[in-house]
């Protein structure tokens, strides 16, 4: 997802922090010291207090790894911030990318490996790293010699001296008017699961399973899990409804480790009628260490940080994957139903926003990327329901929509130019849903290499919103339908064709997406995002219609709850489709006809008219946009000039 970069353009000078972090490595004798992106929940987007990698580096990306050693500083990160992190980092560091694209490290760790020998001691804080990556990087320098090793406190915590403060944010209550079920079901569920997990005996044990054996809790350590299964939120994480806490779930108690000062006696009193104990959130250290629960085993989910299976040792835990991650995953019908009012209402936003930059544009106002990022927030705040952005927005003119996670600075943001794509790429969070859309578009006239790409972006959209499949089949197995027609050009992208999302919570969930070999089932909801990026010119995606670029929300469905249906019912009632969320018209002056299909022009006349109905109800009071959307609505495709005769030149 986005990037947040700082609106100033000078980089920060990292000498004097790094000079002061090396010092502190020299008392520990650490010849690397590693600052992860993540806080001690494995969060994607992290709170103020917890942006110790910019912080050191002064690189605002929500992505990467800053590692130090004695005499050098290194900044990792994929290929959506190459751009920006040298724009960012000063002469003191050293750009490494990393990814899947040839010629580039594929993590931090393979990096590192050649560089570990006999006595090499790396040091990281063990909050910040999974137990499954510890497990994974010890596995691979204990041959080597090298060690990790683990201060005992953070090392940037000790030279950051005007650190933001912890988040006191109060932690509210999820009406079950939105989550569809209330969280004494879900505590519910969870303790079933841990009953159905078997005794942790080794496979060359000779010994009945005894009372150290059996589970008898599980410790929930992902804020999106915790506030799902509890139908809490909070304002501790940029752009997420979460609040910092952990989740112990055993079979007759339940406890909730959270700061005291968030807890409004309305949610006291919520915790326990619902049989939840509060405790203060540091507390959780003494209750591991005292093991506090008896004997048994806790069941604790790969992406744990280290510092917790170390203070349970490993007699005391047993690894196994999330099952909150799973029921939070499949959706209910309340869910659902809040998600298609959620999408409705970004909808009608978004058509308002694009009816205004146009008839801006027209008029002759110059309309810089930010103040467009900004204009369609203000058209989003005024909605039912809307408790903030998702996610940082993508607004980005030509050059910029080239980079999938650019995102405006307000004071070198650039003009919006007519003969260029323009891309958006955004959403809002709502008590019902969290939304993400994406649409690309031109307000001049576009080049035969633009419709071309734009076009072969919106075959791959279109293949995977009318795929039909069988149950049991995975995102991953869908994946190439979003790719054959790039591919048949010889284009490509280079992120994920979509993920899971949340309702009211994380815009990134899973554990299904387009990468994944999960099988995908009723109440998963997907993006569907395709792309294309031509460096340095132009770049469109469409993730639910864009331009290139259409950001689509879908919803696995069963066919026989669909209007349409197969022929054949071969295994009978196995098919599932896609229900289709996002509800704004795809803008055809980039799509070229005589590459469609009979079925694709349908597909498009058929979405744009459906966005009509659904949204001209609510656009009564808006001229301009009621005459945008009724235009786009009507407007035939086959605009774009012809390509015949033309070579295009890729790279």
């Amino acid at each position: 997802m986005p990037s947040t970069p700082n609106d100033s353009t000078s980089t920060l000078d990292t000498t004097e922090r790094l000079d002061e972090m090396r010092r502190l490595m020299l008392k520990d004798n650490l010849d690397y010291y590693v600052v992860p992106s993540e806080d001690a929940h494995g969060s994607e987007y992290v709170s103020a207090s917890d942006k110790r990698r910019e912080f050191i580096s002064g690189f605002t990306g929500s992505a990467g790894q800053a590692i130090i050693s004695k005499t050098s500083a290194y900044l990792f990160t994929d290929s959506r911030y190459w751009l920006q992190s040298q724009e960012e980092i000063d002469d003191n560091w050293t750009l490494v990318k990393v990814g899947s694209s040839p010629g580039v490290h594929q993590d931090w760790i393979e990096w590192i490996l050649p560089r570990v020998g006999k006595g090499t001691r790396i040091g990281i804080d063990a909050r910040m790293v999974s137990h499954e990556k510890a497990t994974l990087i010890n596995s691979k320098i204990a041959p080597l010699d090298g060690k990790l090793v683990y201060p005992p406190q953070n090392l940037v915590d000790l030279i950051w001296r005007d650190k933001p403060t912890k988040s006191l944010e109060m932690v509210y209550i999820q009406s079950v008017e939105f989550a569809g079920r209330d969280a004494p079901s879900k505590l519910a569920k969870v303790r079933d699961w841990i009953r159905q997990q078997p005794p942790a005996v080794s496979a060359f044990s000779k010994q009945e399973p005894g009372p150290s054996h059996m589970h008898v809790a599980t410790l929930v350590t992902s804020l999106a899990c915790i506030a799902y299964v509890l139908n809490l939120r909070g304002s501790d994480i940029p752009y997420n409804p979460l609040f910092h806490a952990y989740l112990f779930v055993g079979f007759d108690t339940a406890i909730l480790f959270v700061e005291p000062a968030k807890l409004h006696p309305d949610v006291i009193h919520y915790l326990d009628t619902i049989g939840v104990q509060h405790r203060g959130y540091t507390d959780l250290w003494p209750f591991l260490r005292r093991r506090e629960w008896g004997e048994g085993k806790v069941l604790i989910a790969p992406q744990t940080s280290y510092a917790i299976s170390l203070m349970l040792t490993h007699f005391r835990y047993t690894i196994a994957p999330s099952h909150i991650e799973h029921m939070m995953s499949i959706k209910n019908e309340i869910e659902i139903d809040g998600m298609r009012r959620a999408y409705l209402r970004d909808g009608v936003s978004f058509v308002r926003f694009l009816a205004w930059l146009e008839g801006k544009l027209a008029e002759g106002y110059e309309i810089t990327e930010y103040e467009a990022g900004f204009r369609l927030t203000e058209f989003r705040r005024k909605n039912k329901n809307f408790m903030g952005l998702a996610y940082e927005n993508i607004s980005a003119s030509g050059q910029n929509a080239a980079l999938p996670h650019y995102s405006p600075r307000k004071a070198t943001a650039a003009m919006i130019a007519k003969d260029a794509p323009y891309l958006n790429d955004s959403g809002a969070q709502y008590y019902d849903g969290t939304c993400d859309t994406t649409r690309t578009v031109i307000f001049g006239r576009p080049t035969p290499e633009m419709c071309e790409a734009y076009t072969r972006v919106l075959q791959g959209h279109i293949a995977i919103d009318s795929a039909i499949f069988p149950e049991g089949t995975s995102g991953r197995q869908l994946d190439v339908l979003a790719r054959k027609a790039l591919w048949k050009d010889g284009l490509n992208y280079m992120h994920g064709t979509g993920h899971g999302f949340g309702a009211f919570l994380s815009v990134h969930e899973g554990p299904h997406s387009f990468s994944s070999n999960v099988a995908l089932v009723p109440g998963h909801v997907i993006t569907n995002e395709p792309g294309f990026y031509l460096e340095g010119k132009w770049g469109m995606r469409i993730d639910g219609v864009s331009a290139g670029d259409v950001k689509h929300r879908v919803h696995v469905q069963r066919l026989t709850q669909s209007a349409w249906q197969t022929r054949g019912e071969f295994n009978g009632d196995v098919w599932l489709g896609f229900e289709r969320f996002t509800c704004v018209p795809i803008q055809t002056k980039m799509v070229k006809e005589s590459m469609l299909t009979k079925e694709e022009k349908q597909w498009i006349k058929d979405h744009n008219q459906r966005c009509y109905d659904k949204i001209a109800p609510f656009l009564k009071d808006d001229k301009r946009a009621m005459k945008w959307l009724k235009r786009e609505s009507e407007r035939g495709i086959g605009l774009a000039p012809s390509a015949a005769g033309i070579s295009i030149d890729w790279d």
